[in-house]
């Protein structure tokens, strides 16, 4: 069937066409409650339904919030909601859009860490995570390689991830490690470039120094998660180094056992990577700790794409800018890569995990299994085999 050409709009609206706030919060409640598969899969969901579809906005129109949402920190598939949101429908639109993606995850996420608070002793729940971890390091080593054959543009950003990897393996850092990266990228163009340093985003610096105390607080526990919502570029996969970082090495908050359980329950539900947040806010601190660093998390994707509308076009247009998040996404994946590596050896312990591992891994790359379905098959062997 032959589509219909799309209805011609005048100038002003010619990009997006304005839609009702309750179409919106039906739409991405209903896209936080059912998609599966990550970053990726949420930006193919948006495109087909939202472009092709509903045409709510143009194709062009998609293409440059995406490109936006990838040009700042924090989850690129929320951002992209929120920046839609406030394309069709203005200030409220990009509340409800982003709120509404948020929210079922985040439910969910919290309804399961009740769960594993109350029974993750149980031998069902030890089960169950002992199969889907192995699942989960198989998804994040295809994700890295997804990204590393994007990210990686020419020799001299492979140079610039190789020498993040190994400022990794010696503890740098991750904001540190991220912004000397963005530097070093920028110095081919530096000579022939008279930009500013205005040009050049500052974001990794900003709350470096944040949250430095290892006593816990419900106000500590928001200054670290508003610090990574701020500063984390890149797949969501990157927030993991982040979390080990400050939750499990510097504060000692968390094990590596808990953090990787928090990201297998993250993968058994819909929506952003993010929501890892509410997981292991609420094993520290129950349910207020699950409301204050859900919120602390996410709330500067909604600052930042509300700011950065008008800065756009000026940051796409610099070359300097675009070396610096070049640089920022390869170190991004040397962070992923090194903490995959500690995960992998908290988790793959015996044969039957390290086969799990590689038989996912097979799925994913070679036949292109869906994640979600890679995670029940988990589930179900690993409560089989300790049962």
């Amino acid at each position: 069937m032959v589509e219909e050409p799309a209805p011609r709009m005048s100038h002003s609206n010619s990009r997006s066409r304005q839609v009702p706030l309750r179409e919106l919060a039906v739409f991405f409640l209903r896209l936080g409650t059912t998609a599966f598969g990550g970053p990726a899969a949420h930006i193919g969901i948006m495109e087909d339904e939202l472009v092709r579809r509903r045409r709510w906005l143009s194709r062009e129109a998609f293409l440059d919030l995406l490109g936006a949402s990838n040009l700042i920190p924090g989850p690129s598939s929320s951002e992209l909601a929120i920046h839609i949101g406030y394309l069709c429908a203005g200030w409220r639109g990009l509340v409800i859009a982003g709120s509404c993606f948020v929210l079922p995850a985040a439910l969910m996420v919290a309804a399961l860490a009740d769960l594993y608070v109350r029974f993750g002793k149980l031998p069902a729940a030890v089960g169950v995570l002992y199969g889907i971890k192995p699942v989960v390091i198989a998804i994040i080593l295809q994700a890295l390689w997804t990204l590393g054959r994007t990210a990686v543009k020419t020799t001299f950003l492979g140079f610039v991830g190789l020498i993040s990897l190994c400022l990794t393996l010696v503890s740098t850092h991750p904001l540190l490690l991220l912004s000397v990266a963005g530097t070093i990228a920028c110095v081919p163009h530096l000579r022939n470039s008279r930009a500013s340093l205005f040009t050049l985003p500052a974001t990794p610096i900003v709350g470096a120094g944040l949250a430095t105390t290892a006593s816990f607080s419900l106000i500590s526990l928001f200054l670290i998660f508003l610090k990574i919502g701020v500063t984390v570029f890149g797949s969501g996969y990157v927030l993991l180094a982040f979390l080990r970082s400050d939750l499990v090495v510097h504060r000692g908050w968390l094990t590596d056992t808990q953090l990787i359980d928090a990201v297998a329950v993250g993968q058994v539900t819909p929506g952003p990577v993010f929501t890892t947040a509410t997981f292991i806010g609420f094993i520290l601190a129950g349910v207020r700790g699950a409301v204050v660093s859900t919120v602390a998390i996410f709330l500067p994707a909604f600052l930042l794409v509300a700011v950065s509308g008008p800065l756009v076009p000026r940051i796409r247009k610099s070359n300097v800018a675009g070396a610096f998040l070049d640089g920022v996404n390869v170190a991004s994946l040397a962070l992923v890569a090194a903490v995959t590596w500690q995960l992998g050896r908290a988790s793959l312990n015996d044969g039957l995990s390290v086969a799990l591992a590689a038989l996912s891994l097979i799925a994913l790359v070679r036949f292109r299994v869906n994640s979600a379905w890679l995670v029940l098959v988990g589930a179900i062997v690993g409560l089989v085999s300790q049962s």
